[in-house]
């Protein structure tokens, strides 16, 4: 049984920055010095965020946007209660997979509920980079989803935004919240349990 509250899984291609985005908002670092590193399958981390006066552990899954590993990573999608799927504005290409990694998504999880990130802002702001993904089209598509963040890895804009939002509407979540609690008397539960087996009273 899982100790996290919510799990959380980042889906897109490769080399839209699914790690650093992560790297961010559990560590509050980027190196854009770091060589960049192929994800395989997915990467764990986890963090506590308080919504709603009570303090939640989300885990997070990286997962891989590389083609060769979508076979592994679709394991990953399987009890997430939320999805970030991540896009490079100024990368064309990146957008037109996002509807693929949303349909791969809602084959496993009909009902997880998702957010659209686009990144490296701070490239547009500065305009090293050029806006490929017209804003009006991003704007149109994520009507019927739960957000769209702008977000830079490298400044931090936006990136708790992104997950806080994520555990409000989480916590919001009626059912979602009776499962957790129910989870939570679980472990509990089963936390005693151990403790009796080495109590020698």
């Amino acid at each position: 049984m899982s100790r996290c509250d919510f799990k959380i899984v980042l889906l897109g291609s490769e080399h839209v920055g699914k790690t650093s985005l992560v790297l961010r908002f559990v560590n509050c670092r980027f190196s854009d010095a770091t060589p960049y590193q192929n994800t395989i399958g997915a990467a764990f981390c986890a963090k506590t965020l308080c919504a709603n006066g009570k303090n939640f552990n989300i885990g997070i899954w990286d997962t891989a946007g590389s083609e060769r590993y979508e076979a592994m990573t679709r394991m990953y999608y399987r009890g997430a209660h939320a999805a970030i799927i991540c896009y490079e504005p100024s990368s064309l290409e990146s957008w037109k997979r996002l509807r693929h990694w949303l349909q791969e998504l809602r084959i496993v999880e009909e009902d997880c509920k998702v957010y659209l990130c686009g990144t490296k802002k701070d490239l547009l702001d500065s305009e090293a980079l050029e806006r490929e993904v017209d804003e009006d089209v991003v704007a149109t598509y994520s009507q019927g989803l739960f957000g769209h963040f702008l977000t830079s890895s490298k400044t931090g804009e936006n990136v708790d935004e992104l997950f806080q939002k994520i555990v409000e509407d989480c916590a919001a979540d009626v059912q979602m919240m009776k499962n957790v609690e129910e989870n939570r008397v679980q472990l509990q539960m089963e936390s005693e349990k151990e403790k009796e087996k080495y109590c020698y009273c």
